[in-house]
Formats: C-alpha cells, structure tokens, sequence
C-alpha cells in the first residue's frame, strides 16, 4: 500500500472519530430524540455528507456510539480477567468478580454514555443490538464461569451476569465515585455470595 492510498483511511477514521466524539456530547445533552444531525456535524467539524457516508443517519450513529461504549466495556473486563490469571487466580467467580470490578468501573468513567443508554427515547433497532450484546456476554461468562462443573451452572452464567448488568446501570447513576465504587464493592460481595454459596 502506498503512502498516498493509506491517507484517506486514515482521513476516514478521523473523521469517523470526531462524529462519535461529537455525536457523544450531542447526545449526552440532548438525548437521542432531540439531538440534531447539524450540531454534531458542527461540532466535529465535518459536513452532513461525511456523517451519512460514516453511519448513515442519525440511529446509527447512536448504535455505533453504543457499540463502540461496550466494546471498550469488554476490553475493560477482559483485561481485568486476564492480570487476575496472571496473579495466579484459576476461580472462575473471582475471575468473574475481576471482570465485573473493570465493568462497574467503566460504567462510572463513562456515566455520560451508561445513562444515555438507559435514559430511552432510542432508535428502531437499539433493543435488538442490546439484546444481541447480552447474549454475546452471556456466552463469554459461559465459557469462564464453565457452568458444566457446577449445579446450577447455566442459571447460575444467566444470574450472575444479570446482576451484573443491571448493578452497572445503578453504579452509573450515583452522585460521587466514592459511592459509585462502593456500592460497586457491595455488589462484587453480593455476587461472590451467589456464586460461592455457603
């Protein structure tokens, strides 16, 4: 590839990243109903055209912003997975505790995004995205939490990452770190709890 070929794709993602940076203070403000095409043009410095080229409207650039928010959830979580296997940890629900430490973590770093996503008033087609993210997660957990080796073991994937899930959205919605992170703690004992019955 040449210098020259290589230029545009560069260009492109650049101008990909501004839309989400803009579509994100955009949306985060306004929510997905009142946002406008044009303030998040305006606010990337691109043009119309390029946001159609990109994502092709408005709902899709909302999906791709969600997208793009969990992807980073699971880099999170699975990064936090792995320096656990590093330190020698081999429990799959101190693994899952790991995981979900980095995930409640992020949902409080990217509290603008998290409560976006809960807020509603979302596009056609969000719920089938969200619904098909759940159930990618619920296959990763799967395959750490092995359920085969434990009773209860595919209800126990199915509990644990709901919980997870869910306490996400409340660790978002709180008013410091200091108490997002420590509902978050009470949430990893309640899941160890669970997953480690008496």
């Amino acid at each position: 590839m040449t210098e020259t070929s290589a230029r545009p794709s560069g260009r492109a993602q650049a101008t990909r990243a501004a839309l989400l940076d803009a579509a994100r203070e955009v949306f985060t403000a306004c929510g997905f109903s009142d946002a406008n095409i044009s303030d998040v043009v305006a606010r990337a410095g691109a043009s119309v055209g390029s946001l159609y080229h990109h994502f092709g409207g408005k709902a899709d650039l909302y999906l791709a912003l969600y997208e793009d928010y969990q992807a980073r959830q699971e880099d999170r979580a699975s990064a936090a997975v792995r320096q656990a296997r590093v330190a020698g940890e081999t429990d799959p629900v101190r693994l899952f505790i790991a995981g979900a430490r980095a995930f409640f973590h992020g949902c409080w770093e990217e509290r603008d995004l998290a409560r976006l996503f809960l807020a509603g008033g979302r596009p056609p087609g969000f719920e089938l995205v969200a619904r098909r993210r759940y159930r990618e997660w619920v296959s990763s957990n799967a395959a750490l939490l092995k359920p085969r080796e434990r009773p209860l073991g595919e209800a126990l994937v199915l509990v644990l990452t709901t919980v997870a899930a869910q306490a996400g959205h409340e660790v978002a919605m709180q008013e410091s770190q200091e108490a997002a992170y420590e509902l978050a703690e009470a949430l990893l004992e309640l899941i160890h709890r669970i997953g480690v019955p008496d």
